[in-house]
């Protein structure tokens, strides 16, 4: 405790006086001493504070071009996938059609004893004309229809 004089009362007015200026400039240097430690802790904590908020703002633009990222990512893959899907069927109306195109094909050869389906019978296929159907004979030949026919289409 200083008095209005600057000199402290307590202990030290019990001293002789060179013993007292001693002690009361060991206070004072050593309160000078705290407040510049006490200073520069707070200029160490504004600094760490100015550091945090530098790296805040960084992560914050970082996080908007990973979610700028993301986003586009994510356009993309729904377009992929969109993609994919219609390719998808796409295949399998070819294959399905593929299917039709060799039943067919297997057909106009006149293989009937494949396995597919269509016919199965022993032996060799009998060549009276009505076995293949599509036989150029057959093909030059009109067809007949009457007027009541076409009425219905």
């Amino acid at each position: 405790m200083t008095s209005s004089s600057g000199t402290s009362s307590g202990s030290s007015a019990l001293l002789p006086g060179s013993e007292a200026a001693a002690i009361d400039q060991k206070k004072q240097k050593r309160m000078l001493s705290n407040r510049e430690s006490a200073r520069r802790s707070r200029m160490r904590k504004q600094k760490h504070l100015d550091d945090l908020r530098t790296q805040v703002s960084q992560l914050r633009q970082q996080r908007g071009r990973i979610l700028a990222a993301l986003s586009h990512t994510t356009k993309q893959y729904a377009g992929v996938e969109a993609e994919n899907s219609v390719l998808r069927t796409q295949m399998m109306e070819l294959a399905s059609r593929l299917h039709s195109l060799d039943e067919m094909l297997h057909f106009l050869n006149g293989d009937l004893s494949s396995s597919h389906g269509l016919l199965a019978c022993e032996g060799p296929p009998i060549a009276d004309g009505f076995g293949n159907p599509w036989n150029s004979v057959y093909m030059n030949q009109p067809i007949m229809a009457s007027a009541d026919m076409l009425q219905y289409y």
